[in-house]
């Protein structure tokens, strides 16, 4: 079974252990170890440090003896974002808590892509054809058609709320990773902030300098809290 095979035999439920296990070679590689030590060099050094060629190197292989084991960089993504959704926990949808139900599956996933800085950007774009991808879109369309979202509005709703928590956790670990140059340290200070807007014309700024303090208020993940119930109360 080539590369390709194998992909799209792990999109498919199997009846048997031998429908996706991959012919055996010299170098003894599995793909949850290619996971494994993908999300090492992650955890380390950031996604943007990952590689196909790095992490055949940290494999001690060759860039051939990955390539038997996944097809390509977007192959990897999405084994990647897979793993992290099958650490997920879907509870059983509950039609009077659907919305706290929700917020919980977002705040999840938020937590595992945050312990890995920028691995939110494999979500990006990707077609969620992985089984776990699916198994949470699955647990989520479940919660809200039991909390009488409609079909369509839930399938809508789930894509916005998947991007949003990508691209906050992909912000909020880019931030991080400026916060760790000296010239980029005001990015995490309030009181900065502050100064700046406080320094604006206030005929020019009126409404910013006024409001100074709101804007730049919000402690931990409160913002993050407070769109996903903007976006749920929507429903």
């Amino acid at each position: 079974m080539n590369p390709r095979e194998r992909r799209a035999a792990r999109h498919r439920p199997s009846t048997s252990e031998s429908d996706v296990r991959p012919r055996r070679r010299t170098t003894p590689i599995t793909p949850a170890q290619v996971i494994d030590v993908a999300l090492g060099l992650v955890a380390g050094q950031g996604y943007e440090a990952l590689t196909m060629r790095r992490l055949a190197d940290a494999l001690d292989t060759g860039p051939a003896s990955l390539y038997a084991h996944v097809v390509n960089k977007a192959d990897l993504d999405e084994l990647l974002i897979g793993r992290l959704c099958a650490e997920l926990v879907l509870p059983e949808p509950e039609p009077a808590a659907w919305r706290e139900q929700v917020r919980d599956v977002c705040t999840q996933l938020r937590d595992r892509y945050l312990a890995y800085p920028g691995i939110s950007r494999a979500a990006l774009a990707m077609a969620p054809t992985d089984l776990e991808v699916l198994r949470v879109n699955e647990g989520l369309l479940a919660i809200m058609l039991a909390g009488g979202v409609t079909p369509r509005s839930a399938a809508w709703a789930i894509d916005a709320l998947l991007l949003y928590v990508a691209a906050y956790c992909l912000e909020v670990s880019i931030a991080r990773q400026r916060s760790t140059g000296d010239d980029d340290a005001w990015v995490h200070d309030r009181a900065e902030l502050l100064r700046r807007f406080a320094a604006l014309p206030a005929e020019t700024f009126p409404h910013t300098t006024r409001n100074a303090a709101d804007l730049t208020a919000g402690e931990g993940h409160e913002r993050f809290e407070f769109t996903l119930a903007l976006m749920t109360d929507g429903l």
